[in-house]
């Protein structure tokens, strides 16, 4: 079976699973190659042993109430609430209640890839004490 992913411009449905929680499985719902959004299902009692990441991460509980361990402090989960983590930080989650966390990884936190022509442009022709050129349309 091929796993869809969301594509660019695509809106994925993240509202809480509610009923449908305790059957529910993680999703990814995007994924590129510096970017994967996941749909993380945790049912009650379940833990998540210390492990890390590569990449930065965010975690947002959707529903339900998880406590995450991190930087050498306990954070209690619930919805609506966020979290970010730096590159490869060590973590571990437990989860209090049956949970769905919007989990996002992006890569390359060090900037490593080459900027686009527009960025090169745009730090080689504008000293600080020019201004740009570009004037929103209006006529000067």
């Amino acid at each position: 079976m091929t796993l869809s992913h969301a594509k660019a411009g695509e809106v994925v449905d993240i509202s809480p699973l509610g009923a449908d929680l305790e059957s529910a499985k993680t999703t990814t719902l995007i994924k590129t190659d510096e970017l994967q959004i996941i749909r993380l299902v945790l049912q009650r009692g379940r833990s998540l042993p210390r492990h890390t990441a590569t990449g930065i991460l965010t975690v947002q509980c959707l529903e339900g109430r998880v406590q995450f361990n991190c930087l050498g402090e306990t954070h209690e989960l619930t919805a609506g609430h966020l979290l970010h983590l730096p590159d490869a930080e060590p973590h571990s989650v437990e989860c209090l209640e049956s949970a769905s966390l919007l989990l996002t990884i992006i890569s390359d936190p060090a900037g490593k890839r080459p900027l686009n022509a527009i960025d090169e442009a745009s730090d080689e022709s504008f000293p600080a004490s020019d201004p740009p050129a570009w004037n929103a349309g209006k006529r000067t």
